[in-house]
């Protein structure tokens, strides 16, 4: 178990129809066509129509955020660990609105790890709301999702300490589901499935979605298949399997906890990536939604030294491209701190942004795309700020 914790303040282009079912995604739209129903006609009148073109996302970002929004609500939880986008389609009459970003808090006012309980709305005009806050301990980590279906799911890892500041106990964690008011409807646990859920991808297709989990503290990836019944006030669970499994993992004094965090998918080629920070290194996933269960890591796609230094989040851009944030609990260098990186699916870098000076600043990471222009959002655990650039697309 770690000891007492250090304070975490913490290309080529790919086809034209696979950049517009990314730029789909992204909006929280589901593309029009499933893969099965593809023609060839469809796929070349796809390709022939006129589409925003994105060169390297990191390339075009401004060096400072256009705007940063303080991420401390006003109990003072800190460490702001993730970051998700409310899509497009998400139902009105609650607290949220198609377009808000959610971070989760990672601490309470104490600053101790795997204590804090809220989630803070940020407007696309900068301004700040709780959506949820809960009992104290919880520990809301970067494992954060928005159902366009008007719910919102996010894990959690709980901690407790002695008078002294040490870790006595770290939990299982599960994960919350709340409704679009902010009040929890469920709370899904399993002893082999979720074991410290650290990161989320969603595959939502609106009655039914697909949530992929990381589980930090035995280094495996769930798959959650979920139903949402037509009365759209509660979620039924159909299955949970394990798709991917034997990723690094290792409770560490400084971070928390080493393991697979970031998650991406791409459901135009069922392609689950993953962010193994204890690996230093990128993997991916193929038929993540389809198996009904499998082992190992998946194929390496990833694994660079001389730029990768604990990848956290990870995204999937408008362009095919992966963009991860370094969190530097691995490979750390105090001369690339809380780097933005960019790399293709095939494994080639592209570019790379510093988004603080300090390190362990960079976690959660959200993609927002909204009139032809990508917004990235990431979350800066040194200034308890969610930081919003903007270029055109």
């Amino acid at each position: 178990m770690p000891g007492s914790p250090r304070s975490r303040r913490r290309c080529a282009l790919l086809p034209t129809c696979q950049a517009l079912e990314s730029r789909e995604l992204l909006n929280g739209a589901t593309p029009t066509d499933p893969p099965t129903h593809r023609t060839p006609a469809l796929l070349a009148a796809r390709t022939s129509a006129a589409a925003p073109k994105v060169h390297s996302v990191v390339g075009q970002l401004p060096a400072l955020p256009a705007k940063s929004v303080s991420t401390v609500p006003a109990n003072g939880d800190v460490n702001p660990y993730g970051a998700a986008v409310v899509p497009v389609g998400f139902p009105a009459g609650g607290l949220l609105r198609p377009g808000d970003i959610l971070v989760s808090n990672f601490n309470s006012s104490s600053n101790l790890q795997g204590t804090g309980s809220t989630i803070v709305n940020i407007a696309p005009n900068g301004t700040q709301s709780v959506f949820y806050q809960g009992p104290t301990g919880l520990g809301l980590a970067t494992a954060l999702g928005v159902l366009k279906s008007g719910f919102v799911v996010v894990g959690n890892i709980p901690a407790t300490y002695d008078s002294n500041g040490n870790v006595q106990t770290i939990g299982q964690g599960s994960l919350i589901i709340l409704n679009r008011s902010g009040h929890q409807v469920a709370d899904l646990t399993n002893p082999n499935l979720i074991d410290g859920p650290w990161g989320m991808a969603i595959n939502d297709q609106g009655s039914t979605a697909q949530l992929f989990v990381s589980n930090v503290e035995n280094g495996t990836v769930t798959r959650i298949d979920l139903k949402v019944p037509k009365s759209g006030n509660k979620i039924v669970v159909k299955d949970m399997v394990q798709v991917a499994s034997g990723f690094a993992q290792q409770p560490d004094p400084a971070v928390f906890w080493l393991g697979p965090t970031g998650l991406a998918f791409n459901p135009a080629k069922d392609i689950l990536y993953v962010a193994s920070t204890d690996n230093n290194a990128i993997f991916a996933t193929s038929n993540a939604a389809k198996t009904h269960g499998q082992t190992g890591t998946g194929r390496l796609v990833y694994q660079d030294p001389a730029h990768l230094r604990g990848p956290l989040g990870l995204a999937l851009a408008p362009n095919g491209d992966l963009l991860t944030t370094n969190g530097d609990g691995v490979n750390a260098d105090p001369t690339h701190a809380s780097e933005l990186i960019e790399f293709t699916p095939s494994g080639k870098f592209v570019g790379q942004l510093s988004l603080d000076a300090t390190q362990g600043a960079a976690f959660g990471l959200a993609l927002k795309v909204s009139k032809n222009v990508l917004e990235v959002a990431s979350v800066n655990d040194v200034t308890n700020t969610l930081d919003e650039r903007f270029i055109p697309i």
